[in-house]
């Protein structure tokens, strides 16, 4: 994990309110069908070479309670139908993250590396704390996703 200084940033697009124990069961399960929407309500208004980010935040709690997830980019173009809402936006916080870079087969290597996140604060001897205000994935173009995780500030 490396950490790194991060400036505000507004993301706009798609929204859902979940918790993990809900992922784990298809039928309950709402950030598949995000994503899905995602791709067919907003990507198409993606200006060239648009940032895609999953931004994870309003936690209830901790890991294991209910928050909030965008799906979006920070280069959306405005809907172009009269009379049409804009899109949900969220502000990812200044600060300090972590960060936790993957490859590999998507979504599965997006899970994995959450996996390797939750294990590395939950360790005890871990020299950081979670601060629960925004978290996120980066996509980029050449495939690799950085989730960055938002520190407490010590």
């Amino acid at each position: 994990m490396n950490i790194v200084e991060i400036q505000e940033l507004r993301i706009q697009g798609l929204s859902v309110r979940t918790c993990n124990a809900d992922e784990v069961h298809p039928d309950r399960a709402r950030i598949g069908a995000l994503w899905a929407d995602f791709a067919v309500q907003v990507a198409p208004h993606l200006a060239h070479g648009a940032v895609t980010y999953g931004v994870y935040h309003h936690y209830e709690s901790d890991a294991n309670g209910a928050y909030d997830l965008l799906v979006g980019s920070d280069a959306v173009q405005q809907k172009a139908q009269a009379g049409a809402q804009p899109w949900p936006v969220v502000d990812i916080h200044a600060g300090s993250y972590g960060v936790f870079q993957v490859h590999g087969a998507m979504p599965q290597a997006v899970v994995e590396a959450w996996g390797r996140a939750w294990a590395y604060f939950a360790d005890p001897h871990c020299a950081h704390q979670r601060a629960y205000t925004t978290d996120f994935e980066r996509y980029g173009a050449d495939g690799a996703v950085d989730i960055f995780i938002a520190l407490a500030a010590t």
